[in-house]
C-alpha cells in the first residue's frame, strides 16, 4: 500500500494540511495513521484496499491529529507528563554521558541504538538526580552522596576534572571519529 500514488499523495496532502494548522508530525507518523485508517475502512466494508481511497479526506485526517496534538500538548503541560528532567547544560554528570559515547561505540562495534539507549536513560538519570534530589523512593540508592547533589556534582568533577572539553561539538566529534566511527546523512 505505502508505494502506491495514492498513499504517497494522501501523506503529501496531509502533511501540508497540518503545515497550514501550524503542527508538525514526523512523515512516518502520518503514513503509519494513513495506513491504520485506509486497512481499517478496507476491513469494515469488506472492500478492497484501493476503494478505500474514496473514503480517505486530508483534510479531516490533519484535523484529528492536530486536535489529538493539542489535546496531548494541554493535559501534559498541566501534570509536566512527558517532560523529561533535564540537568543543566554544563552538568558534570551529562560531561560524563557525552564522554561515554565513544567508548559505547567502540565497546558495541558501532551498535548506535544501544549507545542511543544508554545514553537517554543515564541522561535521564542525571536530570532526575537534579531536578528530584528529594526523591523518596530514591533514598539510599546514590551511595555516600545521598542526596547531595552539590556533593555529587562535586565527586564527578573531582574523578574527571575537564569536563567542560565535552560540551564543545568538535571535541566530542573528534573522539567519535578516533573510535573509528562518523555519522554520515545518506
Amino acid at each position: 500500500m505505502r508505494k502506491t500514488k495514492a498513499f504517497k499523495e494522501a501523506v503529501a496532502e496531509t502533511l501540508a494540511d497540518l503545515a497550514r494548522r501550524g503542527v508538525t508530525f514526523a512523515p512516518a507518523t502520518v503514513a503509519d495513521t494513513i495506513e491504520q485508517q485506509i486497512t481499517a475502512v478496507s476491513e469494515r466494508l469488506g472492500i478492497q484496499v484501493r476503494s478505500a481511497w474514496k473514503y480517505f479526506d486530508p483534510s479531516a485526517t490533519a484535523d484529528r491529529l492536530a486536535k489529538s496534538q493539542a489535546a496531548f500538548e494541554e493535559s501534559s503541560s498541566e501534570k509536566d507528563v512527558g517532560q523529561a528532567p533535564m540537568p543543566p547544560v554544563d552538568n558534570p554528570e551529562l560531561a560524563l554521558v557525552l564522554a561515554g559515547v565513544p567508548d559505547s561505540l567502540a565497546q558495541s562495534g558501532g551498535d548506535l541504538y544501544g549507545v542511543i539507549l544508554n545514553v537517554a536513560v543515564n541522561a535521564w538519570m542525571a536530570g532526575h538526580i537534579h531536578g528530584e534530589d528529594g526523591c523518596a523512593g530514591c533514598d539510599g540508592s546514590r551511595g555516600d552522596v545521598g542526596h547531595d547533589w552539590e556533593a555529587r556534582m562535586r565527586m564527578i568533577s573531582e574523578l574527571q576534572p575537564n569536563i567542560t572539553k565535552w560540551f564543545d561539538r568538535d571535541v566530542w566529534t573528534a573522539a567519535v571519529n578516533d573510535a573509528g566511527y562518523t555519522v554520515t546523512r545518506r
